[in-house]
């Protein structure tokens, strides 16, 4: 049965690894990217190689919130039901370390963008057979804090990516509590992977694109992971694949869950 899938920051990397091979079996899939230029020849490309004309694209940049909440108004008025959503956009190295509203960069683009665009499409998510949400977490988890969260202290810009992830792995655990009909699982991809972030940021890659894409695909597809919401994936713990691991302390910290998602709404009402 083909599946409507929504796959931000698909442009590249293992976001378009993952649309390719979606596309190959048929589904309706959205390239989402904040060039138009780009999602444009991604869209294309991806069309030609699979004989699959059901790509489409979505242009938002992830750094500007009110473009995030325009980019869920379209997405709802095109789509009666979307089966799967991988929140797969995120940054890590940036030549800006804050977005205009001053908020860190990191921060907006990983974790605050994912939550606006998740809930503002949930009721139309809701639709769907069996649908899933994927967020791309990492293996670089750290405690957040509310001063960096607020955009009122810098942190150097790996800090803020592992907040970011851990701040994204804890909503992800609540939102599979909130919504038991949709499948939401936290994985990350592996570490270095051969992808622009990684080669950018530390100049070296450990592994092949392709071991983030299989699992991605797998969490997303497979009949095997639909009763695996509210769990991590660790690709890292594994060889090819990895396994369900703990994540950082936190993400199971019922308080700090809660304390996370008010100051979230507070940032996000201002």
């Amino acid at each position: 049965m083909n599946k409507t899938v929504i796959i931000t920051g698909s442009t590249d990397g293992i976001g378009k690894l993952t649309a390719l091979k979606l596309a190959k079996d048929g589904h309706k899939v959205y390239v989402h990217g904040r060039s138009e230029v780009k999602v444009s020849k991604v869209v294309e490309e991806i069309q030609n190689a699979t004989n699959n004309q059901n790509v489409k694209g979505l242009v938002a940049d992830f750094s500007d919130l009110q473009a995030v909440s325009n980019l869920v108004n379209q997405i709802k008025e095109e789509n009666s039901s979307i089966d799967i959503l991988i929140n797969n956009a995120g940054v890590l190295k940036s030549q800006t370390s804050q977005n205009r509203s001053g908020l860190d960069i990191r921060i907006t683009v990983n974790y605050l963008a994912p939550y606006i665009l998740t809930n503002g499409i949930l009721s139309t998510i809701k639709k769907a057979d069996a649908p899933r949400i994927i967020n791309l977490s990492s293996a670089a988890q750290a405690p957040v804090s509310e001063a960096v969260l607020i955009g009122k202290e810098q942190v150097s810009d790996n800090n803020s990516y592992a907040q970011s992830k851990l701040a994204l792995t804890m909503w992800s655990f609540r939102l599979a509590q909130e919504e038991p009909n949709i499948t939401t699982i936290a994985v990350n991809p592996g570490s270095l992977l051969n992808t622009k972030m990684a080669n950018e940021a530390y100049g070296q890659h450990w592994s092949p694109a392709e071991k983030g894409v299989n699992i991605i695909y797998d969490l997303a597809t497979s009949e095997r992971y639909k009763n695996d919401s509210g769990k991590y994936f660790d690709n890292d713990k594994g060889d090819p694949q990895g396994q369900f691991s703990p994540a950082y302390i936190d993400a199971y910290n019922e308080a700090k869950i809660i304390e996370l998602i008010e100051i979230t709404d507070k940032i996000l009402d201002r």
